[in-house]
């Protein structure tokens, strides 16, 4: 016979409720408690019924990320961060991909109580605040820039901040004619606008002057995209002698071009990007870069989800903004490679 909750709480040494609380991702349990119930879920192999579970709280146990793209290892990282998370509430997480689409983000929005989805994780690009008030009621948990002071609980860095930390790494290093890749005009592109910001205030306070020349415009954040900017910047009458990039992705495809044209990095051109993605930490030269807290931004997610599907005061209150920090990561990219002694 399967273990069940009596089995567990025995195993514990606490009362069937506070298993069942743990099970079913209440909050109000104290962390030594909930890890102690969940060492004795996984010692005992439990499962929790979840029919039985839907049938007596009438929630389904299942959860919706959506995100623009799996195909960025950014948001593949918070995926798998967001699933990590949700597994040690008993939670199962449906990922959507909306490839930034209004039409697919409105449908996600709009459709989710058909799908018996308890609540929604989700990184809007087309979508605005006004929209995003035009659903079921599902609680839901925003991710990114594209919405702030919104309809729902919000989660971000702040990108502006992060940005200038980027490019005040650059002037230290005295880089003078320092270029930017990723800009993006469109109204939805709101990350691209704050990091544009934060690149400008950056060169401002350094006493540099803003020259649109170095601004690189970009239709998406891919590498293909980062080695076309580099190459015009190249072949400009006066290139950089360094880069911020708004992600790695396209910090990586001006690593190529450089490589291609024998432009040494750094020595010739500093490069740095923005996301600290695992490919970044191997490439040839090592990409400094801004690190977000990418396993706070997720774990702040999942709980904040948690509070709006709980009973307490959290439930009903005002949407929040939480800030996530942020740290600059020096690699060879901007100073070059340690010695050996």
């Amino acid at each position: 016979m399967p273990p069940g909750l009596k089995d567990v709480a025995a195993r514990a040494g606490v009362s069937i409720k506070t298993v069942s609380n743990v099970v079913n991702g209440y909050v109000h349990v104290a962390p030594a408690t909930r890890a102690r119930v969940q060492a004795a879920i996984d010692a005992l192999g439990y499962v929790p019924n979840l029919a039985a579970r839907q049938l007596r709280s009438g929630r389904s146990g299942v959860i919706a990320l959506a995100v623009p793209e799996l195909q960025s290892p950014y948001f593949a990282e918070i995926a798998g961060l967001i699933v990590q998370a949700a597994e040690r509430r008993s939670w199962t997480v449906l990922i959507d991909q909306t490839d930034g689409q209004a039409e697919r983000e409105r449908n996600l929005v709009a459709g989710l109580r058909r799908h018996a989805i308890d609540g929604l994780i989700f990184s809007p690009l087309a979508l605005a605040g006004e929209e995003l008030t035009q659903r079921d009621g599902t609680p839901m948990v925003l991710l990114g820039e594209r919405v702030w002071h919104g309809p729902a609980d919000h989660v971000a860095i702040d990108n502006t901040a992060a940005a200038s930390d980027a490019t005040r790494h650059l002037t230290s290093l005295g880089r003078r004619r320092i270029a930017a890749i990723g800009v993006q005009d469109r109204a939805s592109a709101v990350t691209a606008h704050q990091r544009l910001a934060g690149y400008r205030a950056a060169v401002a306070s350094a006493g540099l002057r803003t020259d649109p020349a170095l601004e690189m415009p970009v239709e998406g954040f891919h590498r293909a995209d980062g080695a076309a900017a580099m190459a015009r910047l190249l072949d400009a009458a006066e290139p950089p002698d360094a880069v911020f990039c708004f992600n790695d992705l396209l910090a990586l495809g001006a690593l190529r071009t450089l490589l291609s044209r024998g432009v040494r990095v750094p020595e010739d051109v500093a490069v740095i990007g923005f996301d600290d993605i695992e490919d970044g930490r191997f490439s040839t030269p090592t990409l400094s870069t801004v690190a977000p807290d990418a396993p706070r931004i997720a774990q702040l997610a999942v709980d904040l989800l948690a509070e709006r599907l709980g009973d307490g005061p959290a439930a009903a209150g005002a949407p929040r903004e939480l800030r996530v920090d942020h740290r600059l990561i020096v690699r060879e990219s901007t100073t070059g490679a340690t010695p050996r002694p």
